[in-house]
């Protein structure tokens, strides 16, 4: 398998897991049991599952009135962007040795 092809269903798992655990979360609120820990879904966000994240909280109405989450998921973004960036610019030399097994 190319490292084109592995990081596009590394990337949709982890989207699948990000929405996932969104509802997950958004549920247990509902109910009033354990939550699942914001670092977890910021986690989710930072490794790849962002645009879903975004769409989970518009969808689900989850975490859209939290602002200190909301400030912390934006700041995820950015960072990401910037690194996307980077690697357009300097010739994708993150994948050149990373291999997904």
């Amino acid at each position: 398998m190319t490292d084109d092809k592995t990081l596009i269903l590394a990337l949709t798992g982890i989207n699948l897991l990000t929405f996932f655990f969104y509802w997950h979360d958004k549920r247990c609120a509902r109910k009033g049991h354990w939550r699942v820990p914001e670092a977890l879904l910021l986690g989710l966000a930072l490794a790849g599952g962002s645009p879903t994240a975004y769409i989970a909280m518009q969808v689900l109405r989850h975490k859209t009135r939290k602002s200190s989450f909301r400030t912390r998921y934006w700041l995820v973004v950015a960072v990401q962007c910037a690194a996307l960036v980077y690697w357009l610019t300097h010739g994708r030399p993150a994948l050149n040795h990373v291999h997904f097994y």
